[in-house]
């Protein structure tokens, strides 16, 4: 019971550690944090707005389920490992955004930063980070606009690490809505998805050879 004890104390300290500090997305902070979409319209602009008239940046949130990636010891283990077999932990720390609309089309760049730290039974190794963005726009029947996945590489170098990862895709697009005011039901998910991560190809078995008949 004490070492459990002391494995979940230190997953803990480790987790709140993982969310302090820190540039957002490095070099990056610069660009990202407008909640305004700069417009090259013309004067008839996207649905009747004029090209003063700014569109709303969608806001990004993290997916209610996809926050936090479990990555166990036992390939193919369905469901969350358990804590002594949890080998890394991904978290995702911030999120930022840019929009830029041109001819009826808003293009968004969307940046991710997160955090793999080793548990339990965690040591060296390269594992791909399983990220999803999507565009959704919310009401009585949500639909998805927009949805792009993409796999981040990220080394961890000793047996207890905490490595920062970044993702930035700058070139999310869709057409902006006929009336401007319903920009204000799209969000922009983020979160990490296992599921369309493909599994890992099993080695192809040889055929074996048939065996000769004996020579009488």
């Amino acid at each position: 019971m004490r070492s459990g004890a002391s494995v979940a104390g230190l997953l803990g300290l480790a987790l709140a550690l993982s969310g302090c500090g820190g540039n957002l997305l490095g070099s990056s902070t610069n660009i990202f944090g407008s909640s305004k979409a700069s417009t090259g319209e013309a004067a008839a602009g996207v649905g009747g707005a004029s090209a003063a008239t700014d569109v709303e940046c969608p806001g990004v949130e993290v997916r209610t389920g996809a926050a936090t990636l479990m990555i166990g010891s036992k390939p193919g283990e369905v469901g969350e490992p358990s804590a002594l077999d949890l080998r890394y932990q991904g978290s995702i720390i911030r999120t930022a955004r840019e929009c830029h609309v041109n001819a009826g089309i808003m293009t968004m760049k969307v940046g991710i930063e997160g955090r793999v730290i080793t548990g339990p039974a965690g040591g060296p190794g390269n594992i791909d980070v399983p990220l999803r963005i999507a565009v959704v726009k919310e009401g009585p029947e949500p639909k998805t606009i927009v949805s792009k996945f993409a796999r981040i590489p990220v080394t961890v170098a000793s047996a207890i690490d905490r490595v920062t990862f970044t993702h930035v895709d700058s070139d999310i697009a869709f057409p902006v809505p006929t009336s401007i005011a319903d920009i204000d039901a799209y969000v922009v998910y983020v979160g990490f998805d296992s599921a369309a991560a493909p599994a890992p190809k099993k080695p192809v078995a040889k055929p074996k050879r048939a065996a000769r008949p004996k020579q009488s």
